[in-house]
């Protein structure tokens, strides 16, 4: 007759049998996977979101050099307070 098809999965190098696994272990394993996915997800909009702010800097960049600001400002020196008697 057919053979039940069992999942392995690989912990700190450890193989097991996922439908070997109590319905816990079973839960966690599930859970660990799902964080897995949502980590990837995640760096990939965190990628995108990087990117995205590295072109609109890049336009920034160009749109000054083409149109420079001219003003500039000098500091306005600070005089020491003293203390009154």
């Amino acid at each position: 007759m057919g053979q039940d098809k069992k999942t392995p999965i690989n912990i700190d190098g450890t193989q097991y049998q996922f439908e070997d696994l109590s319905q816990e272990q079973q839960t966690m394993v599930n859970h660990c996977l799902d964080l897995d996915r949502k980590i990837n997800s995640a760096q990939f909009n965190l990628d995108q979101l990087n990117v995205g702010k590295n072109a609109f800097m890049s336009l920034l960049k160009q749109s000054l050099e083409a149109n420079p600001v001219i003003e500039t400002v000098e500091p306005t020196p600070v005089e020491p307070s003293t203390p009154s008697a």
